[in-house]
């Protein structure tokens, strides 16, 4: 309950928050799949183009490790979905939901090494400059923020009780 009275929160009942929760993932995993699946399919065209032999051996490497990455990544988030298809019916939802939330976790994290990856090697193959590390860097600390901090920040900003906003 609020000061002034009111229930904060869903009457709701551990199927229906399990349900809910499902719901919510799933569309979450939509979004993020989508972009793994469309970078992943980016990824192995790469080895196929004439410039590839070209790379440096380091520039090589991380390619292979981009797409290792990229691999784990789609199959973290593909997940879920499995998960929910194999134990749909077996009454084992709520379970279900929080190992489908760390799956999700785990896939954004590689989605995250992946990216970061991605772009390290496009700017050294493009720029070969000095300064890739710097702007790496700068795009990953970027990606943290919107990813982990930000939302962590109001999370914790939530449990602490500050304002709704």
């Amino acid at each position: 309950m609020t000061r002034d009275g009111r229930r904060r929160g869903r009457d709701e009942t551990e199927e229906e928050r399990a349900d809910r929760m499902w719901g919510e993932l799933i569309q979450e995993v939509r979004v993020a799949q989508t972009g793994v699946q469309i970078l992943f399919g980016f990824l192995l065209t790469v080895v196929f183009q004439p410039k590839y032999g070209r790379l440096a051996d380091t520039d090589q490497a991380i390619y292979i490790v981009t797409v290792v990455m990229g691999a784990c990544a789609t199959g973290a988030l593909i997940g879920p979905v499995s998960l929910h298809r194999l134990v749909s019916g077996h009454r084992v939802k709520p379970q279900a939901v929080r190992l489908a939330s760390r799956m999700t976790l785990v896939g954004l994290a590689l989605l995250l090494a992946t990216m970061t990856s991605s772009l390290l090697l496009i700017l050294r193959v493009a720029t070969h400059d000095d300064y890739v590390p710097y702007l790496v860097t700068a795009v990953v600390v970027w990606y943290v923020l919107c990813w982990y901090a930000l939302p962590l920040w109001a999370r914790n900003r939530r449990n602490a009780g500050g304002s709704e906003d």
